[in-house]
């Protein structure tokens, strides 16, 4: 298996604004505020986190094959 990605690129579905983050390797975030419009991100429905919904990359948990929480 290759190696876990923790830096992904999440993007604000309101307003397009993108930023680098470090994601945890444990848990996963459910909320995400935007620095440029300050929306609170929440998960898509069926997704486990904010990560796996607006970003470059899953999180790390759902890159081992596991859900959140496991």
């Amino acid at each position: 298996m290759s190696d876990v990605i923790t830096q992904s690129v999440i993007t604000c579905p309101e307003c397009s604004h993108t930023k680098a983050e470090f994601m945890p390797t444990d848990a996963c975030r459910y909320f995400y505020q935007c620095e440029a419009c300050e929306c609170l991100l929440r998960p898509k429905p069926g997704d486990c986190c904010v990560f796996c919904s607006y970003s470059s990359v899953d999180c790390p948990p759902v890159q081992e094959g596991k859900s959140c929480g496991e």
